[in-house]
């Protein structure tokens, strides 16, 4: 297992930049590229990219991704710059079908259905309107009736090659115009990036929100969106300058056909019950355990929230090992880890399968944090058990997407917390991590520092909050925010990556950098995104497909 350190918040450039020739109206073409080379023309360029946006807005408006939109309210700090003051969080299942719609999956919801939501003004405007529609360079026609195109030149991002150009909506062209810039890669002409802001009217000074959205190749020539940050720092209303930073990040695309019916012909389906002949009622029990543990796993799998088995679950199930191997622990059956999806900070037990959120694995500055919270699962598994006997009959996990987190809950009553702390405080005392316990105090203290500012982050939407005994919070140094070298808690987004096709989630491969300013340590915020983009390949990653991206 690579080493938890190494993984540590550091920013991925986008590949280089590539000159080009323009010259009374000619595009160089890239070598080696038989179907951009076919494009002599800047206008020929534009025609293309036009033709293809037409056709991807309609091959997008098929899918019903999982849409999570995290926001930050910013302000001025005069030791660390802009830090967030305030948060909001935003879950749901989007309606691409029929436009910008978007199905809350949080408990709060307007009219018992649909959640309206403007993550920079809380409040207000139609259902989604406000960061959905930051898929679409314009849902309601790029061409060049409503927009003046202006070649750049070509730049690479990641290993695509991409033309350039500057987009700005012509006069009388109507409200909610794209203006910014846009990225289009020289092969099938899809625009992959974009970046600016839709115009109120056609004046400058009319723009909303700024953003940045980034489309993937996930599947041979369908490139479908994927991440989208906001930011704006001068947007006033009646009272007072508004100032917010948001992240919105897209996946689950293949849902349907992992919830479509099985093919008669399939193989016998494999079932942790294997019926004997007179089992004792202990036995039996211990069986229907498992077999509701199973339910709900294959569940949540199925509606997008639990990412499938991979190699993030193999990291925590060794430093899992580490634990029980040094405390003479032997549970039985053994205990397996998964990943949940979702930002917020959380964690919780089902049976004995372990489920710690993408947001609390990205935020962890270091394994021996990482062998804290696992910790306190672990206790919990042996010191409360908690049951999943309701889940043993289907229809208690017959849910949709839309269903899931109001349909399941794996809290722990604050006294099953207390318990499983205290003893996962005396295993962590008796493993490989006990001179190291310093790291997870120092996280749990910049945790708490940020606590009230942060709510939205912190809250659990279907397990428990980050929980800590004092004896693990008091184990940690004094938490100095101006010190370069202590590194209490990552950014968002610093660990993990997941493909947005099959849910399958990595760990970052990036390499360390060092700190010039304290500014840049950015517990728990959100920063923009700087995916490194791939063409898909079923050659690579043994048929998954080639993406490898990141929020920094």
């Amino acid at each position: 297992m690579a080493k938890w350190d190494r993984l540590s918040l550091v920013m991925i450039l986008a590949g280089s930049f590539a000159g080009a020739v323009v010259a009374q109206g000619q595009i160089q073409p890239p070598p080696g590229n038989s179907t951009a080379s076919t494009v002599t023309t800047v206008d020929q360029a534009i025609d293309r990219i036009v033709a293809r946006e037409h056709d991807e807005n309609a091959i997008i408006r098929r899918y019903s991704p999982i849409v999570e939109t995290y926001v930050q309210d910013m302000k001025a700090d005069p030791q660390m710059g802009i830090v967030p003051f305030h948060d909001h969080y935003y879950l749901g299942q989007a309606d691409l079908s029929n436009g910008v719609v978007d199905n809350s999956m949080l408990e709060k919801k307007k009219k018992g259905k649909i959640e309206e939501i403007n993550p920079l003004s809380h409040g207000g405007g139609s259902p989604g309107s406000n960061f959905l529609r930051m898929i679409y360079v314009d849902a309601n026609g790029l061409d060049r009736v409503n927009y003046r195109f202006d070649y750049v030149g070509r730049e690479f991002l990641g290993e695509v090659r991409c033309f350039v150009f500057d987009v700005t909506p012509l006069p009388k062209s109507g409200k909610e115009r794209f203006y910014g810039r846009i990225w289009a890669e020289d092969q099938g002409f899809a625009v992959v990036r974009f970046n600016g802001t839709y115009s109120a009217g056609t004046e400058p000074n009319g723009f909303s929100t700024h953003f940045d959205s980034w489309r993937m190749n996930v599947q041979p020539d369908l490139w479908l969106p994927v991440f989208v940050f906001s930011q704006e720092s001068e947007l006033k209303n009646s009272e007072n300058s508004i100032r917010s930073k948001a992240q919105t990040r897209l996946w689950g695309y293949d849902l349907a056909n992992r919830t479509s019916a099985v093919a008669f012909n399939q193989p016998t389906l494999d079932s942790p019950v294997t019926v004997q002949q007179d089992s004792s009622p202990v036995d039996v029990e211990r069986r229907w355990q498992l077999e509701a543990e199973k339910n709900v796993i294959d569940r949540l799998e199925r509606t997008g929230l639990l990412a499938p088995p991979g190699e993030v679950d193999k990291v925590l199930e060794t430093v899992i090992n580490n634990l029980e191997v040094t405390n003479n622990l032997d549970v039985e059956p053994d205990i397996k880890c998964r990943v949940l999806l979702t930002g917020t900070l959380e964690s919780f037990s089902i049976g004995h399968t372990i489920v710690m959120s993408r947001g609390l694995i990205d935020v962890l500055p270091d394994e021996a944090s990482l062998a804290a919270m696992l910790a306190q699962e672990l206790a919990a598994i042996i010191v409360t058990k908690p049951s999943t006997d309701q889940y043993g009959f289907n229809d208690t996990t017959n849910v949709t997407t839309a269903e899931a987190l109001s349909r399941f809950s794996f809290k722990a009553t604050p006294a099953e917390v207390e318990m499983a702390n205290q003893k996962a405080v005396e295993y962590l005392q008796h493993s490989p991590y006990k001179d190291k316990l310093g790291a997870a105090g120092l996280f749990l203290k910049q945790l708490q520092a940020d606590s009230a500012a942060l709510p939205s982050l912190i809250d659990a939407r279907l397990g428990n909050s980050v929980g800590f005994s004092s004896a693990l919070l008091n184990s940690g140094p004094p938490l100095q925010s101006d010190k370069l070298d202590q590194v209490a808690a990552l950014a968002i987004g610093s660990r993990v990556k997941v493909d947005p096709w099959s849910d399958r989630v990595e760990l970052l491969k990036s390499k360390p950098v060092a700190l010039h300013s304290a500014r840049e340590k950015m517990a728990f915020e959100v920063t923009p995104f700087l995916p490194f983009l791939t063409r898909y390949s079923e050659s690579k990653d043994q048929g998954k497909p080639a993406v490898n991206a990141r929020a920094n």
